[in-house]
């Protein structure tokens, strides 16, 4: 038997005995991984039958079930959310890429008749791709490093969806909080009209005060139908990311925000943690040096795109049977790889400027998405422990005179007018903070988080209560 012979035998050998396969998990074990390292500890499950779908709508039942807080809607989203489970397909042909690259080309087999008089030629050929077998090792690496680059972006994906979710949990919240102060307002403004009127017709009071009592009350119903169009179109929100309709659309939210966090968080590294943590900026580098690779095998292929080997078995009528090898190689004439190698180089250089710029736009996203925190935090502590509670004393002092009859009914209802509202910018205050804390988050773990909202611009109901009387 030929050297060739035995060298072709002896790999194809090697490699139906090492031949890739698609992995159990399909890769989301260690997107799970990732993802309990930053804090996501809820299910994250790839969809893949219709057990797996029985699975889940149990599961998501069993969550409906209670009033929804921050973390039982991540999870929903993450078990339910129809777009992020679309994006499991991407990890699956990453994978199949991956699987492909560890596999030959199937070789061939050719066989030919010829006849020259009573003479009879048989041409028998077996064909293997010694390119792929040679170049199979870079080319594996190269759709491994294509599959993590896949993992990173599902894992980014996943982070973005847990943070849009808890950001519209805590709108959504916060909008049906304030509605319900918005209908106490309404009430409020409704009874001093009514006692406005009656005291007209008695001659206590004025026309003048009786229209401005019915504006009020006019401004007020308009107010509370704004808050609860807010109220709805913020849950609308939250159902999109949650994936639900038909019944489940019915889940119950908290009637209040939590609590403040007793102190501030100090971060001191927190440029260093984002550069060590963030996805888009590793997911950046790791494409960089994805090209690389992928530019090295340009630059050995670029001159040499065509090696075969060919093993032949011939025959003649009345001749000896002829064996022999043949090698087919593509010549460099007219194209010396010059122009791939040159586009490579290029395409290698811009992914590595694009890590370098995103690294830089990573560590001001997240001072400023710091800053963003730390000042709603200082607001909304300032409303808990000074605004509200001061005007919940002016409220007991406007009452007390009242009592004492030092004080008319409508200057009462004014003062409690402005409490209302004190509480209604405390809840957005609160909102502000819990916003802007998803945000950090995202920022330090996931990816670039767009525009980061200064505290008291994010999107709110309309105010239920007017500055004054």
């Amino acid at each position: 038997m030929s050297a060739l012979r035995k060298l072709i035998i002896a790999a194809a050998a090697l490699l139906l005995g090492g031949c890739a396969a698609f992995s159990e998990d399909g890769g989301t074990g260690k997107i799970g991984e990732t993802l309990a390292a930053r804090g996501i500890s809820q299910q994250t499950p790839w969809i893949r039958s219709d057990a797996e779908a029985d699975h889940a709508a149990k599961a998501l039942r069993k969550l409906l079930t209670q009033p929804l807080s921050a973390d039982t809607a991540v999870q929903i989203a993450l078990l339910n959310n129809r777009g992020l489970q679309a994006k499991y397909a991407e990890l699956g042909i990453a994978e199949a890429d991956l699987v492909q690259a560890g596999r030959l080309r199937n070789p061939g087999l050719s066989f030919g008749r010829s006849h020259r008089g009573d003479v009879v030629e048989y041409e028998r050929a077996f064909i293997f791709d010694l390119m792929g077998l040679l170049t199979m090792p870079v080319r594996t690496r190269i759709e491994t490093e294509r599959f993590q680059l896949a993992q990173n972006r599902l894992t980014a994906d996943i982070l973005q969806v847990a943070a849009d979710t808890r950001r519209a949990w805590v709108r959504a919240v916060a909008a049906q909080q304030s509605a319900v102060y918005a209908e106490q307002v309404r009430d409020a403004a409704e009874a001093a009209a009514e006692l406005a009127r009656r005291m007209l017709r008695a001659g206590n009071f004025s026309a003048l005060d009786q229209a401005r009592e019915q504006a009020f009350y006019a401004d007020a119903a308009t107010r509370l139908a704004l808050s609860r169009q807010a109220a709805l179109a913020a849950r609308e929100q939250l159902t999109r990311l949650l994936g639900l309709w038909g019944p489940d659309i019915a889940y119950r939210l908290p009637g209040r925000l939590p609590e403040l966090p007793q102190a501030p968080r100090e971060i001191a590294d927190i440029e260093q943690q984002a550069m060590r943590q963030r996805l888009d900026v590793q997911g950046a580098m790791q494409e960089a040096a994805n090209i690389a690779g992928i530019l090295g095998l340009t630059r050995t292929t670029g001159w040499l795109s065509v090696l075969e080997a060919k093993y032949m078995r011939n025959s003649e009528s009345g001749e000896l049977r002829q064996t022999g090898w043949e090698i087919e190689l593509r010549l460099p004439i007219f194209d010396f790889g010059t122009a791939r190698n040159a586009r490579a180089e290029h395409i290698y250089m811009q992914a590595a400027h694009r890590a370098t710029d995103l690294a830089v736009r990573a560590r001001s996203e997240v001072r400023e998405a710091y800053g963003a925190w730390r000042t709603a935090y200082d607001l909304a502590r300032h409303y808990r422990e000074e605004i509200v509670p001061l005007r919940a004393r002016i409220a007991e002092e406007t009452l007390l005179r009242y009592n004492g009859m030092l004080m008319s009914v409508f200057e009462l209802l004014a003062e409690s007018r402005q409490q209302v509202g004190a509480v209604i910018a405390s809840i957005e205050a609160q909102r502000d903070f819990w916003i802007a804390d998803a945000t950090l988050q995202f920022a330090i773990h996931g990816k670039s988080p767009g525009a980061i909202a200064a505290p008291g611009n994010s999107p709110r109901a309309a105010t239920p209560v007017a500055a004054g009387h």
